[in-house]
């Protein structure tokens, strides 16, 4: 009941104004059938009033709380404007024990809610162990089964009882982990799972932190280095494991504690949490290197092609230079040629010598010969 008591004073890390009164007309709004529920003949206005305020709390939070007098003084004033009574009457309800609980009855008879039995303890811990192998965060596990009794219509338990029931489905859902992939778990692949945890001398570190480290450049040496991690998984057969025994979340939650835990911690886990935690991170990164492989490959050849396309443009602008170089040679040597005023004893000694020169002439001729090799050189290795 509390909860719109924050909400109302404005509590920072509270919901909307908007929603906290959309909350209030959903579920502090008594209809017809409720008032002729909790105002029958001869009930007074401190019963009326109480037993309103655990009609509306029922499906609001799924339960009852046990000081009915403490609800949330906005809740409180809308229920007795409802009723044409004063909101004080509240302070006197439920001074006999069994009041509170005869009503919490009623009320439930009347809203089509029961109490949490065997029956529905027994469903509440199946929907937990379902959640459980997706989900491991307690408080979301929680929140969860809070939400499931509401839509079972079951009235809440204690909190303890709900907490004890979320750590029996966690613990039940790493036996059913375990249990589902026990035909794995084989001597052979216990010693190369628990290898992973041991330091190799050849890389400085473990094999479990050299799967989780990536590369950080798309460079041949990258691409090689994923190629060894790639060849190392399939030769321990990780890329035959099959997870789809295990929901999608399951297997993102046991990959992500294996590459977040240290070694050691891992280490010193039971047999029956550390091995699920390995095959995962093992079959996960069979996928995600082969990933890597493919995606290092495309990004170094994209980056020599962007190469060897820059090397072209910046060739073929240099060849377009030169070709312009040798035209105006050629206009320079036509119009010595062809000018009567020269004569021909004069034509090699002006080509040769102020007007064009050796050096020119030797440049052009050399022209064709390094453009073709720079164009091939190009697209070599």
């Amino acid at each position: 009941m509390p909860r719109l008591l924050v909400v109302s004073a404005g509590h920072p890390h509270s919901r909307s104004a908007v929603s906290a009164r959309e909350e209030l007309f959903r579920y502090f709004t008594l209809t017809p059938a409720d008032l002729a529920f909790v105002a029958p003949q001869g009930r007074g206005a401190s019963v009326r009033l109480g037993l309103s305020v655990i009609l509306c709390s029922l499906p609001w939070l799924g339960f009852v709380p046990d000081n009915v007098a403490a609800a949330p003084p906005v809740a409180v004033a809308r229920l007795a404007g409802q009723l044409n009574v004063d909101a004080a009457q509240l302070r006197s309800y439920g001074r006999r024990a069994q009041t509170r609980s005869e009503h919490v009855r009623l009320a439930a008879q009347y809203l089509g809610w029961r109490p949490g039995g065997a029956m529905e303890m027994k469903e509440l811990d199946e929907f937990l162990l379902a959640r459980a192998m997706e989900h491991d965060s307690p408080t979301l596990l929680f929140r969860l089964a809070c939400e499931y009794l509401i839509s079972a219509r079951v009235i809440r338990p204690g909190p303890v009882t709900l907490v004890e029931r979320v750590a029996h489905a966690r613990q039940q859902a790493q036996t059913e982990t375990y249990d589902r992939l026990a035909h794995e778990f084989t001597p052979e692949r216990c010693g190369a799972l628990d290898a992973l945890l041991v330091t190799d001398s050849s890389l400085g570190t473990s094999r479990l932190r050299w799967l989780s480290t990536g590369p950080v450049e798309a460079s041949a040496p990258a691409v090689k280095a994923e190629v060894e991690k790639l060849g190392f998984l399939r030769g321990l057969g990780a890329n035959r494991v099959d997870m789809s025994v295990l929901p999608a979340e399951r297997r993102r939650f046991l990959a992500t504690i294996g590459r977040r835990l240290a070694p050691q911690a891992l280490e010193r886990r039971d047999p029956q949490r550390r091995y699920p935690i390995l095959l995962t991170v093992l079959a996960q990164s069979a996928a995600d290197v082969l990933d890597e492989v493919v995606q290092l490959f495309d990004q170094a050849i994209s980056a020599k092609f962007g190469q060897a396309e820059r090397r072209m443009q910046q060739q073929l602008a240099e060849r377009g230079k030169s070709g312009e170089d040798r035209q105006a040679l050629l206009d320079e040597l036509l119009a010595i040629i062809n000018d009567p005023a020269i004569a021909d004893e004069q034509v090699g000694g002006l080509v040769r010598g102020d007007r064009i020169g050796w050096e020119r002439l030797r440049a052009a001729v050399a022209q064709p010969a390094r453009a073709c090799r720079a164009i091939t050189g190009i697209w070599r290795p």
